[in-house]
């Protein structure tokens, strides 16, 4: 299989998307913030010095998720039909899970789209935290779904 970004010169190129037809295409993807035990309670309040955490983050993340051709320079620019975050505080252990899903009807997908939402999100929550503990860790950006497309 070739790597799609590459032309048969082997230079990077944009995917050419224009004989494609337009489907709904989704994509979910997810992220994992960890913060040390003793500074969990305080984050899950929810506010910090800079504001309320996951509001700000939300905002970055889907801020993020329609530049995204801005930031990664093979991504066709996107009118994003849709672009919604969760932040959920685990009970279990202290992290917290960030999800985004992202929808558009065109002609390619929005993976790439989802990541860069909860990785920006994930960093604005870093961010917001980051005076309470410089050992909290983000992980496991990852997608989760694609549906669309072939």
């Amino acid at each position: 299989m070739n790597l799609s970004h590459l032309n048969s010169a082997g230079d990077a190129s944009m995917v050419d998307v224009s004989s494609k037809t337009s489907t709904a295409r989704i994509a979910v993807a997810e992220a994992f913030v960890r913060f040390p035990a003793d500074i969990y309670d305080q984050v899950k309040t929810g506010q910090s010095k800079k504001g309320a955490i996951c509001t700000v983050a939300h905002v970055a993340g889907v801020m993020a998720a329609k530049k995204t051709a801005e930031l990664i320079p093979l991504c066709h620019p996107l009118m994003l039909e849709k672009c919604e975050l969760t932040f959920d505080f685990l009970t279990n252990k202290p992290v917290l899970h960030i999800t985004a899903t992202v929808a558009i009807n065109h002609k390619t997908g929005v993976e790439m789209e989802a990541l860069t939402a909860v990785a920006v999100a994930a960093l604005t929550v870093y961010d917001m935290c980051k005076a309470l503990s410089h050992h909290i860790v983000i992980d496991h950006i990852q997608l989760v779904s694609k549906v669309g497309g072939k």
